[in-house]
C-alpha cells in the first residue's frame, strides 16, 4: 500500500486531502505543522508527501530543507500545496528541490494527477545504477569503510586552511561548524546531528576547508577516507545526487542566515534559532523539547553577544515562553 503525508494547518483542508486518498487506497498520515511533519515523516518514510508553504513553528520551505538534509527522505517526492496569492513564492521552492506543486482550492482529480505523476517518474531509472543495491545500502557500505572514533565535547576536529583528509559522519552526537573572527567572537554556520554528513563541500571543491568544526558534546564520529568518498562518487550516481542535492541545501541556508541577520530583529532570530536547534536535536514525537546549549553557543548561532541573548532568554522567560534551568531550556514551542 503506498504511503502519503499531508502537512497542512487549515484542518479542512488536511483533512479532506486524507480523506480522499484514504478512499483511494493510500495509508495516509497528517500533521497540522511543520515540525509534527518533519517527523513523520522520517518515522513512515511516506512514498509522497504534501505539504502547505505557510504554517506556524516550521514552514513548508524548512520542512523541504530538513527533508533533504536526511538520507532517508531526501528522494521522497514533495508537492507543494500553496493558496494563489502565494503563486510567487512557488520558484523558491521549486529551486529548492520541490517536485510539483498544487494551487489551493484543488478538486480530486487534480491531486491524483500530480501525485501519480510523481510516482512514475520516481519509478523510472535514472541513470546508471548500482546493481544489487539501493542507495541506502551504498551508503550503509561506504560508512562502514570508515573508523569510528570518540570525540569529547568541545572538541576541534578541523580548523580553516586545513586540507582535508576524510568525510565525517555523525554515529552519536552533535557538532557545529564556525567561523572566528579577529576580535575572537564565534559566528556559528550549521548544526549537524546523528545521520549527518559534513566535511563534503571541501572534499568536492577540492580545496582546503572554509570555516572550523567542533563537536557540541561527547560523541562519536565515522571517519571515511577521501579516496573512498571520491570512488563513490564517481561510481555511484545514487550517491552523487544524494551529495549535490545536500550540497544545494547548504546554499540555500546559508543565504537564509544571511537574509536573517540583515533583516530579523535579534528577539526573532533568538526565537528562530530556537526552534531551528529544537527541530534539529529535539525528541521526535514529543509534546515537550529540552535544548542543552551554553548561552555562548545559542550567541554564536543568533550572531548576537551572549549578553544580548542572555536578555532575549529571560525576556522569553517572564512571558512564559520558554522555562529555563541551568543551560537546559525545556518547551520552546510549548
Amino acid at each position: 500500500m503506498k504511503k502519503a503525508l499531508i502537512i497542512e494547518d487549515n484542518d479542512d483542508i488536511r483533512e479532506g486531502a486524507a480523506e480522499i486518498l484514504t478512499l483511494a487506497g493510500y495509508e495516509t498520515f497528517t500533521a497540522k505543522n511543520g515540525r509534527i511533519g518533519v517527523d513523520l515523516a522520517i518515522r513512515h518514510l511516506p512514498d509522497v508527501i504534501l505539504c502547505d508553504i505557510m504554517m506556524p513553528e516550521l514552514d513548508g520551505y524548512g520542512v523541504l530543507y530538513l527533508l533533504q538534509k536526511n538520507l532517508q527522505t531526501v528522494d521522497i517526492p514533495f508537492i507543494f500545496m500553496t493558496a494563489k496569492s502565494e503563486r510567487a513564492d512557488l520558484r523558491k521552492g521549486m529551486e529548492m528541490g520541490a517536485d510539483d506543486y498544487l494551487i489551493k482550492p484543488f478538486d480530486d482529480v487534480e491531486l491524483f494527477r500530480a501525485i501519480e505523476s510523481r510516482l512514475k517518474k520516481r519509478s523510472k531509472p535514472i541513470g546508471f545504477k548500482f546493481q544489487g543495491a539501493d542507495k541506502n545500502s551504498l551508503f550503509e557500505s561506504l560508512i562502514a569503510k570508515g573508523k569510528t572514533r570518540s570525540f569529547v565535547g568541545k572538541q576541534v576536529i578541523y580548523i580553516e586552511n586545513d586540507e582535508p583528509a576524510h568525510l565525517y559522519f555523525v554515529k552519536k552526537g552533535q557538532v557545529k561548524s564556525y567561523k572566528r573572527a579577529q576580535d575572537g567572537r564565534e559566528f556559528s554556520s550549521t548544526l549537524y546531528g546523528k545521520g549527518d554528513f559534513f566535511g563534503y563541500e571541501s572534499l568536492c571543491r577540492s580545496s582546503t576547508y572554509t570555516e572550523n568544526a567542533a563537536t557540541l558534546g561527547d560523541s562519536e564520529l565515522t571517519l571515511i577516507a577521501k579516496a573512498d568518498f571520491m570512488e563513490y562518487l564517481f561510481s555511484h550516481q545514487e550517491i552523487s545526487n544524494a551529495f549535490i542535492n545536500m550540497l544545494s541545501g547548504n546554499v540555500q541556508e546559508k543565504e537564509e542566515q544571511m537574509l536573517r541577520l540583515a533583516y530579523f530583529s535579534v528577539r526573532k532570530r533568538v526565537a528562530d534559532t530556537l526552534v531551528q536547534v529544537a527541530v534539529k536535536f529535539g525528541e521526535p514525537n514529543s509534546d515537550q523539547c529540552t535544548l542543552r546549549i551554553s548561552r555562548d553557543e545559542l550567541a554564536a548561532l543568533v550572531g548576537a553577544s551572549s549578553e544580548t541573548v542572555s536578555r532575549m532568554l529571560a525576556d522569553f522567560k517572564d512571558e512564559k515562553l520558554i522555562e529555563k534551568n541551568g543551560t537546559a531550556i525545556e518547551d520552546p514551542f510549548h
